[in-house]
């Protein structure tokens, strides 16, 4: 199993230090998951931008806006608007009726268990609202992230995604103590962004992969995909 500290290191060295969250705040977060979905993250940003110039980003503030006016600014994030609109409604609803700061004050598993009471937030997504809000240092991981962890040797590969989740982040346990907030928000950025441009689910350019002298992945295949473009 390779070095967990060492791969981010060189995945620093090939992308460069990640850019600042676009949201920390927990309600932001969730808005801006909402605001885009199938599309990339420029437009999925973008998206929740101009949510955020129009209409603000407070739960009363997306409560007293129209369904009309919120499914307009979702449309710049791909399809499904009209759910996209509502799940945001329903996010400031119980955000108010739940005070959603204060999960926070709770312990790490019954914070992330009240979070995954908001639409589509499982503990992958629960987990990284709580890192980027600065609560608790957890690794938080989305699947471009978990597939380039588990291709590399932690946790084992499995059809149920929460099974595989969950094998990496036992894998990971130790690798991590330790590790703070701001440490493990750069680790989940760039674990992210070489999914989503080298370690891609299919065709991975691993000739070009600064991770692949470590890779279980690689070793493992006799003939690796590479890329071809």
């Amino acid at each position: 199993m390779p070095d967990l500290g060492r791969a981010i290191a060189a995945l620093v060295k090939h992308y460069g230090k990640p850019k600042a969250p676009v949201a920390r705040d927990p309600f932001e977060q969730l808005l801006l998951e909402k605001s885009g979905y199938l599309v990339s993250d420029d437009k999925r940003e973008r998206a929740f931008r101009e949510l955020k110039k129009r209409v603000g980003t407070s739960p009363q503030k997306i409560l007293a806006a129209s369904m009309e006016v919120l499914e307009q600014i979702a449309e710049m994030g791909g399809i499904y608007a009209d759910t996209r609109a509502l799940r945001m409604k329903q996010c400031a609803e119980l955000a108010l009726a739940e005070d959603l700061k204060g999960v926070f004050k709770l312990d790490f598993k019954k914070a992330r268990k009240a979070l995954t009471k908001y639409p589509m937030i499982g503990e992958p997504g629960a987990e990284k609202i709580l890192l980027f809000a600065g609560a608790y240092p957890v690794l938080g991981l989305e699947s471009n992230g978990l597939r380039v962890l588990v291709r590399l040797g932690f946790g084992q590969e499995h059809k149920n995604y929460s099974t595989m989740y969950r094998s990496a982040r036992e894998a990971l346990a130790g690798e991590i103590a330790g590790w703070n907030c701001p440490a493990l928000i750069a680790a989940h950025q760039l674990l992210r962004q070489h999914g989503q441009e080298i370690c891609r689910r299919t065709d991975p350019g691993c000739d070009v992969c600064p991770l692949s002298k470590e890779c279980a992945y690689r070793a493992n295949n006799a003939n690796p995909l590479v890329s071809r473009k």
